[in-house]
């Protein structure tokens, strides 16, 4: 079989690895140079520049890499020829010889559920691998000894998968995001409900009960659904009732929890469902929950300086993950802005605990101008920390959750986060002397 792979970054390399083991011939193509000694012993061809849709002749397959758009000519002009379309996620899981794959999906938690799910089934003697979005490719680990791959699915996977088949499977919420890729909300929620697809009334489905995009696109499953929720005890499913979270067969103190933020405890729940589903026992999943921490860059509190809270939050990369954020502080002078990928960043300076919004990056303008006499701009992070010290009073939080990408400013999120912390460090720094 003669495959084109599109995109010469880490899944695009992982599944040019695993076609050549299996015997395939290999094109990649990638817009960009790509280093010969990436690619040296590996018996594949590598095409850069402009994209020609001669690349296409004899070929069979096309494994699209996430950077690609479905609306990039690349993937148009190939799904006009005819050639299917596979993403890394389709083209390895078919090799996996049948094993057990759980699947997690959602704008937001997917990689939070992914580690707790894998943690929670090795801690129960089962061999698990957290791969995919997450990290490692699932290409990478079609040949691993291991038991269950909890697999992290991002929509961009999801839209080109065929016979993908999660034997359990999450889809943790659904709001707008990556309409730069997707094009409209609809097709972005439409490759997201592809998790579930191909389960069939023996498989499970996880869904956030208090989640309205998930609640809704869930209805069409053929699944057995469970709902899980961190404001109540939802019939059927997992949910916080009488301060305890009470899962399938037993429960744990909300006090014994690693995290009482109602986003953790969604996730959580979810991930603990679908561990319990594959075989982990209660005392597995209650010692990771004991044990949970919050990622890095996950509403982070990176100091506190006359009594004001100063948390990180650059994860928050859509609005939907911002205001959940804004929502767990009574008042907030929120930092905000960046790359809007196509998103609505206003609701964020309209949210009811708002008192003030610092505007950064390229959509910084707009969410100045919606929250009128409450907006300040500012040039730098640097700057707009400064600018929200001023603003904020004893018992206030200052939190940065941008609701937006990095890359107007920074490299990563992650990136961005460590700015805000150092930004923090040098106003404690100064608060000190004076």
């Amino acid at each position: 079989m003669r495959l084109l792979v599109l995109g010469a970054g880490v899944s695009g390399m992982a599944v040019c690895r695993l076609a050549r083991a299996q015997g395939h011939s290999v094109t990649i193509y990638d817009e960009s140079p790509v280093e010969p000694g990436r690619i040296i012993g590996m018996g594949a061809g590598v095409v850069t520049g402009a994209w020609d849709a001669g690349l296409l002749d004899g070929v069979d397959l096309v494994v699209a890499s996430p950077g690609f758009p479905e609306r990039s000519l690349p993937i148009v002009e190939t799904l006009e020829s005819g050639v299917p379309v596979w993403s890394e996620i389709e083209y390895s899981w078919r090799a996996l010889g049948g094993r057990p794959v759980v699947a997690v999906t959602g704008t937001n938690g997917k990689t939070t559920v992914t580690a707790l799910c894998a943690r929670m089934l090795e801690e129960s003697g089962i061999r698990a691998v957290a791969v995919g979005n997450i990290g490692t490719p699932l290409a990478d680990a079609a040949d691993g000894d291991w038991e269950v791959a909890v697999v992290e699915v991002s929509s961009f996977q999801l839209r080109f998968v065929d016979r993908f088949h999660p034997v359990a499977a999450a889809l943790l919420n659904v709001a707008e995001d990556h309409l730069d890729w997707h094009g409209t909300p609809q097709a972005y929620a439409a490759a997201k409900a592809r998790i579930f697809e191909r389960q069939g009334e023996d498989d499970l489905l996880v869904y956030d009960a208090d989640d309205e995009g998930a609640s809704d696109l869930v209805r069409s499953a053929r699944s057995v659904l469970h709902p899980v929720s961190a404001s109540h005890l939802p019939e059927g499913g997992s949910g916080v009732e009488g301060r305890r979270l009470h899962l399938p067969g037993f429960s744990v103190p909300l006090e014994d929890l690693g995290s009482a933020d109602p986003a953790h405890i969604v996730d959580m729940a979810a991930a603990a469902v679908l561990a319990l589903d594959r075989g982990a026992v209660p005392e597995g999943v209650e010692s990771v929950l004991r044990s949970f921490r919050p990622g890095s860059h996950r509403r982070q509190v990176v100091a506190t300086i006359g009594g004001v809270d100063y948390v990180d939050d650059s994860k928050a990369t859509n609005p939907h993950a911002a205001l959940a954020a804004i929502a767990a502080y009574p008042s907030v002078v929120l930092i905000a802005g960046g790359l809007a990928k196509g998103l609505d960043l206003r609701p964020l300076a309209r949210a009811a605990n708002v008192k003030a919004v610092v505007g950064i990056g390229t959509a910084g303008p707009d969410l100045v101008a919606e929250a009128g006499e409450r907006g300040h701009l500012a040039g730098t992070l640097d700057e707009a920390v400064r600018v929200a010290s001023r603003l904020a009073e004893p018992g206030d939080t200052v939190l940065l959750a941008p609701g937006a990408a990095s890359f107007d400013q920074f490299q990563s999120y992650a990136a961005r986060g460590e700015a805000f912390a150092e930004a923090v460090a040098r106003l404690d720094k100064e608060e000190l002397r004076s």
